[in-house]
């Protein structure tokens, strides 16, 4: 999908009106963000993120701007950093997906103590750098490094009180959206292969794995959505929840880009655009997965449960 389309269906896509986490409707929040998955990864990627700060900023008490087109920045890493000296913020961010796009960010800021931040991109004062970026997989979200130049913001910007963003319930409930998008980029590889013409004994093996696997990860974000709304408070059950899905639905979307390929050869990786841009895309975006990390940190909340 071309940027000008792209960002279109964006604004087509988040005028929707789609539950909030723990209100009841969990699941068929989970199940929409699938079907978008499933229709494009670039646009699930940025209606995710979007809802995802919808629900932010409604967990804080604060109500999203009308029209507006949000993000989510919050990674970190030791080198690049924001710091807030009285109500300004200087530094560089990240992994900021939307630049150029987005209308407002939901940016978070850890020195001299973690806040999360509104920022409103169209005042100035953010400058993007994309040319880190080498892959062509997610080219039209311009994920970009950006920097803040001195960025005024108001006391109302600030949302949450300091450690809000990590420490809200809401977070580990957050963290099941992405992985319902995984999930739909594989249902997305499935819908190819079921239209394929081929049908002999190891193809139809691999395409019956793979049509096991997408339905066992919709059981599982169905399963986790009505548990969200079951027990929304429940912060450690939250965590390893939001770590079991994510590993789960991870592993499902690995195994089925390893069927298709064994399963069709590699015409479809090499000589398909659409199969082979979104198998890049969700190799990629499966890797908002810690791996291992998340399972040492799933298998410690285990071990430690009362």
């Amino acid at each position: 999908m071309k940027r000008e389309a792209l960002i279109a269906r964006l604004r087509e896509a988040v005028a929707e009106t789609v539950a909030l986490p723990g209100g009841g409707q969990t699941a068929e929040r989970h199940q929409r963000l699938f079907e978008i998955g499933c229709e494009d990864l670039s646009l699930a990627r940025l209606v995710e993120a979007h809802w995802d700060a919808v629900a932010i900023l409604a967990e804080a008490g604060h109500i999203a701007e009308v029209g507006a087109l949000y993000g989510v920045w919050a990674a970190e890493t030791p080198d690049k950093k924001l710091r807030m000296d009285g109500m300004t913020i200087t530094g560089q961010k990240p992994f900021c997906s939307g630049a150029g796009i987005v209308d407002r960010a939901l940016v978070t800021v850890i020195d001299p103590e973690e806040h999360l931040v509104d920022v409103d991109l169209r005042h100035g004062g953010v400058r993007f750098d994309d040319g880190a970026w080498k892959t062509s997989a997610f080219a039209e979200t311009k994920t970009s490094l950006a920097a803040f130049d001195g960025v005024a913001v108001k006391s109302a910007d600030i949302i949450g009180k300091a450690g809000f963003y990590l420490r809200r319930p809401g977070f580990w409930h957050g963290a099941c959206g992405p992985a319902a998008c995984w999930a739909g980029g594989a249902a997305g590889l499935l819908h190819w292969a079921s239209s394929q013409k081929r049908n002999d004994p190891h193809t139809l093996a691999h395409l019956g794995a793979m049509e096991a696997t997408v339905w066992s990860m919709k059981a599982v974000l169905r399963v986790a959505g009505d548990e969200i709304d079951a027990a929304w408070n429940q912060d450690g059950s939250a965590q390893m929840r939001a770590l079991s899905v994510r590993h789960i639905v991870e592993q499902g979307c690995t195994d089925v880009m390893r069927r298709l390929g064994r399963a069709y050869g590699p015409h479809p990786l090499a000589m398909d655009e659409i199969v082979s841009r979104r198998i890049q895309e969700l190799d990629l975006y499966v890797r908002q997965s810690h791996a291992e990390r998340d399972l040492a940190a799933l298998g410690q909340l285990s071990h430690f449960r009362e």
